[in-house]
């Protein structure tokens, strides 16, 4: 049997069972007995099929007989796909046994091979009931915390707004019934004479076939059965389509017909594509809108009123002629609305390029909070608390930091371009005429690259290392034409996109999107670029336009910005760039924090009673093993060595590990092991972690963090201890009814420290950005503290510092997901890597609305208990006048509790000083400048060599002789012997996290 006519006949057997038997459609026929079934059934649809011919006036035995006497008319090159290779003497012969009640003895037909095919088009027949509970995917807005539209989230096809059909003016219901489906109030799912006429006019006047389908029919095909052009489609979508109109009424069929179909624009359903055409929404539309949007389903490329407004007229003026044919409308309002413009607003051009690993945050929240599997599923508005300016700002100055950290380190690779547009140059070049006359000045280059004003407009294939033209003067070139439809890879990157134009001996021309063309140095990739190459740039001020080339680095970070007081996240980028990862890695990684996590065992002292002034040996120490089991711990510092008594607060403003490891020896609980375990129950308390690895090292930073748990650490020593959550989430809502909604809590108070010492810390961090490991932020350090971190061979470089109202964290280093970890390198630590862009991150935020205030005093609760006394900042010995303001806690009876010599007996102190090679006292020699410091009110005459005020004037006096062993400096009484037991005396050493250069001076 032919193959069409088989498909032909499985097609009428469904035909005549959704029409003459529609509660008892069969789906399943047995080849070898139930061919006579399946002839009667054919006879009884044929029967039924007549009186839709007789009602649609077709004469189809007439047809019929014309189509034999042409075959090339159905069976030719011209003929639809679907009945290419149909015989039409056996479609006649068939014609005639089934409608005309004839017996021929040459039928073509056979029942078996119909059954097996109909059967075979069944299988796994989709369910109506699953289409009546269906619901929509449809597209989330998320609004910013100012409440304007920040991003949009929906999947692929489902870009859509789901309006209840009751919300639908009925005018526009009649608008799309007219042009869709005239009978839709009176067919049961199925309109035969459609259907017939369909077929008659794919017959009779061959070209794209027509399929007679039902708004019902197009409802299964769209969110059903699939939209493939085949018979076994059709025959799934009427069965499915008839037991669809058993269980829904017509204004539920239509319902999900108006939010399903897609109308151009992106925009799928009658509220969208309402917005999208129109900026209203679908309540709003007036007639012409509603006819114009009417007539899109038909074809929204075809009839685009973007591209073809005339084609979308004439569409549009059908529709109307519809609406007037059915009485909906007089003939004055279809002239009126005929005439009048199509009052489109203009196309949304501008893509999102923000925001992508919050969307993905919120999405994650929406799961948890208000137990939503997507915000996909329907139309939801989600209100976020992001700031999007500041968002847009940190996702820039990362990227900026990542890639300015891998070219001054060398590291930056160029892999190629992100695209290449000579293909899409091409074919916009071949649709364009070129200008007439052009002359030809150079062999294989014509029209506007023939004269130099006109290069811009350049394209076609390279020639000489250029693109040849072919754009009329008048037009955009047709490489900005081909960047404006391309779709960039990294399309959340800040920098522009350039398209090579030129890379001959004048050096490297590049267009950018805004027309200009620049000047490209292109850096590690010169010699390597090609025309229509596109890269990123970075346009640099001087003479004339100029760029510099920027490539994606394999370096990665992360920021986040938080507000201290009630833990909403303001900002947050997870990575480079969210189409080259995923990875979230402000939640999803943990990394470790390094000496971001030292203030804990401050905390944890000044807790305990020590004061900033509280003098402990930079020294080498050894733990023993907790519990008598594993190995002793003996911590050096950055290149070994120490820098003698230091307080507590320099310890911390300069990150030395030494210090750090001592304060459990005492300075915390009488043994380490009690030491380490306040400084986990901190960490505990704090939610930085869930628990706590017991090994020493932990007070260094070596348990992996994640980065928004340390930001929350880090809000709550700016809250002098009080800790809020961090959130982005601030509401959900459906159809203007609250689905979730952000329940505000207080903070929760860190017990396990008092208000006191979370202050005492917090001005100790101040330190920090003042003349420590991130004085970089000196110049701001009335308003910012915070602490740099690096990971043991600088695998991970931090920073996390804070303002009254935000705290911001920034990460960088390279993935282990491999389970390797690479080096950033020898010296890039947190102060080299990090800190700069954190700087630039709280001038973002101060730019975006964010108060830029000194930092607070203490609360009236610290307050009394704390005394600010003048100390030397050096030795913490008290001072009479000048000197620095020290916040001091109160004993119990009022007075300063004094714990300078707590851990360091005064006489150890006095003959354990500090020499001037060592540490923070180097480069000081040799009648350097010692009068100022960073705190603005050192005493004029005091003796940095001299902390403690006492050294005897001989001593001075020999320095200043310069009589001392080789220049090296050594402390009063020793020799040229390291103190330390070395026989060498020791190197020069360098703070991992020192940014004073050779002059450390405060």
């Amino acid at each position: 049997m032919n193959t069409i006519l088989i498909k032909l006949f499985a097609t009428a057997l469904t035909l005549s069972q959704v029409t003459t038997k529609p509660d008892a459609v069969r789906t399943r026929f047995d080849p070898a007995v139930d061919g006579p079934q399946v002839v009667q059934i054919l006879r009884d649809g044929c029967a039924h099929m007549r009186k839709a011919f007789d009602i649609e006036d077709i004469n189809l035995d007439e047809l019929i007989s014309t189509a034999m006497e042409d075959p090339s008319a159905v069976a030719g090159p011209a003929a639809p796909k679907i009945l290419h290779g149909l015989d039409i003497g056996e479609l006649n012969t068939s014609y005639k046994q089934f409608c005309k009640g004839e017996n021929p003895k040459t039928s073509p037909f056979d029942a078996r091979e119909v059954i097996e095919f109909y059967n075979k088009a069944t299988t796994d027949l989709p369910t109506a009931e699953a289409l009546r509970d269906k619901a929509l995917p449809g597209m989330t807005r998320i609004l910013d915390a100012s409440g304007k539209p920040f991003a949009e989230t929906f999947e692929p096809n489902g870009r859509r707004l789901v309006v209840p059909i009751g919300d639908v003016p009925q005018l526009v219901r009649q608008a799309f019934i007219a042009a869709e489906d005239k009978r839709f109030e009176s067919h049961h799912g199925i309109d035969e004479r459609g259907v017939i006429r369909a077929f008659i006019g794919n017959l009779a006047a061959p070209g794209r076939p027509a399929g007679g389908s039902t708004i019902t029919q197009q409802v299964v095909k769209n969110l059903s059965v699939g939209d493939d052009v085949t018979y076994e489609r059709k025959i799934r979508e009427m069965i499915v389509a008839s037991r669809l109109e058993r269980i829904l009424g017509k204004p539920q069929i239509l319902g999900l017909y108006l939010n399903g179909i897609y109308l151009g624009r992106g925009a799928y359903g009658i509220e969208m594509a309402a917005r999208s055409y129109f900026g209203k929404s679908v309540g709003e539309l007036t007639l012409p809108e509603a006819a114009l949007l009417a007539g899109m389903p038909k074809g929204p490329n075809f009839y685009s009123p973007d591209k073809y407004p005339e084609r979308a007229r004439e569409r549009r003026a059908y529709v109307l002629a519809r609406l007037k044919e059915e009485g909906a409308i007089t003939e004055a309002e279809m002239a009126a609305a005929v005439a009048s413009d199509l009052g489109l607003k203009p196309i949304e051009t501008a893509r999102r390029d923000s925001g992508f690993y919050v969307v993905d945050h919120l999405t994650r929240e929406a799961r948890t909070f208000a137990g939503l599997d997507s915000l996909t599923a329907s139309s939801f508005t989600v209100r976020s608390t992001i700031n999007a300016g500041l968002q847009r700002a940190v996702e820039g100055a990362l990227q900026d930091g990542l890639a300015n950290y891998e070219r001054g380190t060398g590291r930056q690779t160029f892999s190629g371009p992100e695209f290449n547009l000579a293909d899409s140059v091409r074919k916009l070049g071949a649709a364009t005429p070129a200008p007439e006359a052009a002359p030809q000045s150079l062999p294989g280059v014509t029209g506007a690259e023939a004269k130099p004003e006109a290069a811009k407009a350049a394209v076609g294939r390279p020639a000489r290392g250029k693109p040849v033209a072919a754009a009329a003067p008048a037009e955009k070139p047709v490489w900005l034409r081909a960047l404006e439809s391309a779709r960039p890879v990294l399309y959340d990157v800040r920098w522009p996109l350039a398209v090579v134009l030129e890379t001959g001996r004048n050096g490297v021309k590049v267009g950018l999107g805004d027309g200009r063309v620049a000047l490209l140095d292109p850096g590690i990739a010169r010699g390597r670029l090609q025309p229509y190459d596109v890269v990123r740039v970075k346009l640099r001020d001087g003479k004339g336009l100029r760029a510099e080339i920027r490539v994606k680095p394999s370096v990665q970070g992360a920021a986040l910005v938080l507000e201290n007081r009630t833990g909403r996240i303001l900002a947050m980028a997870g990575g480079f760039s969210y189409p080259a990862s995923q990875l979230n890695r402000v939640t999803q990684a943990v990394r470790q924090p390094g000496s971001t996590l030292k203030p804990l065992t401050y905390l944890a002292a000044l807790n305990a009673g020590l004061q900033p002034n509280t003098l402990v040996m930079d020294a080498p120490v050894t733990l023993p093993p907790i519990g008598g089991v594993g190995d002793a711990w003996s911590p050096k510092n950055y290149e070994g060595g120490g820098s003698g008594p230091t307080t507590l607060r320099r310890g911390l403003e300069f990150s030395k590990n030494l210090v750090t490891a001592r304060l459990l020896q005492g300075g915390i609980a009488d043994k380490a092991p009690a030491s380490l375990k306040r400084v986990c129950d901190i960490a505990l308390e704090a939610q930085i972690y869930a628990a706590c690895e017991p090994y020493y090292p932990f007070v260094l930073g070596a348990q992996p963090v994640r980065m928004i748990d340390l930001a929350g650490f880090y809000a709550a020593v700016a809250n002098e201890g009080a800790r809020t959550a961090p959130y982005a989430l601030e509401g959900i809502e459906r159809d203007g009814r609250t689905v979730y909604a952000h329940a505000a809590r207080e903070p929760v108070r860190i017990g396990s420290a008092d208000r006191v010492a979370f202050y005492q810390l917090k001005t100790m961090l101040q330190g920090v950005t003042n003349h420590g490991t991130a004085a970089a932020l000196a110049r701001v350090s009335q308003f910012v503290a915070g602490k740099t971190g690096t990971s043991e061979n600088e695998n991970d470089a931090w920073f996390a510092g804070f303002t009254n109202e935000v705290t911001v964290v920034v990460w960088v280093g390279y993935d282990n997901a491999d389970g390797t970890r690479k080096t950033l390198g020898r010296g890039q630590t947190g102060g080299h890597v990090s800190v700069p862009i954190a700087s630039a991150i709280f001038q973002a935020a101060w730019a975006n609305g964010v108060a830029k205030t000194p930092l607070a005093p203490p609360s009236p609760e610290a307050r009394q208990m704390l005394v600010d006394l003048s100390i030397d900042p050096r030795s913490g010995q008290r001072v009479s006048g000048g000197g620095f303001t020290e916040h001091f806690r109160k004993a119990a009876d009022g007075r300063m509790a004094d714990t300078q010599y707590k851990l360091l007996p005064r006489e150890n102190a006095y003959a354990m000083r500090p020499d001037a090679e060592d540490g923070d006292l180097s480069g000081l020699e040799d009648g350097a400048d010692v009068a100022g410091d960073a705190y603005g009110n050192r005493a004029p005459d005091a003796d940095l060599l001299d902390p403690f005020g006492d050294r005897r004037p001989a001593m001075r006096s020999r320095r200043a002789q310069g009589d001392l062993d080789g220049g090296s400096r050594l402390w009063p009484g020793q020799t040229a012997r390291s103190p330390f037991g070395d026989d060498d005396a020791r190197p020069r050493r360098r703070d991992p996290d020192y940014l004073f250069g050779d002059d450390p001076r405060y």
